[in-house]
């Protein structure tokens, strides 16, 4: 199980408190605006981009509608492996596609102090 945070408090005393996790319309919204961009910034068409990660037209056009089923309406949710085919046509890597998605983390670096 996961728990998800959120850095509270100052700049120099911020901690980490629980936070809802974002909603699965608000991630596939993201995450088809993204796709779409780098799409369309690639030249390719959605059937060549289906195509060449390995899926149909129909599913990828669906991602970029956000959704996973058009008659369920239900938020997109790829695989890694899915979204890993379609950053590989898209010349972009995964992590570049959630930092998009979801944002930079937001914890603050850590500092190591070594025992005097």
């Amino acid at each position: 199980m996961y728990t998800w945070l959120t850095v509270a408090g100052g700049d120099d005393d911020g901690f980490l408190v629980p936070s809802s996790p974002p909603l699965a319309s608000d991630v596939a919204t993201a995450l088809a605006s993204v796709l779409k961009g780098a799409r369309d910034r690639s030249g390719l068409t959605q059937e060549l981009v289906a195509h060449q990660a390995g899926l149909s037209r129909n599913y990828y056009q669906l991602l970029e509608h956000c959704l996973t089923d058009r008659h369920k309406r239900t938020p997109a949710n790829p695989t890694l492996a899915t979204l890993g085919a379609i950053c590989g046509v898209l010349d972009m890597s995964v992590t570049d596609l959630v930092v998009a998605v979801y944002g930079p983390p937001s914890i603050p670096p850590m500092e190591y102090r070594p025992d005097a």
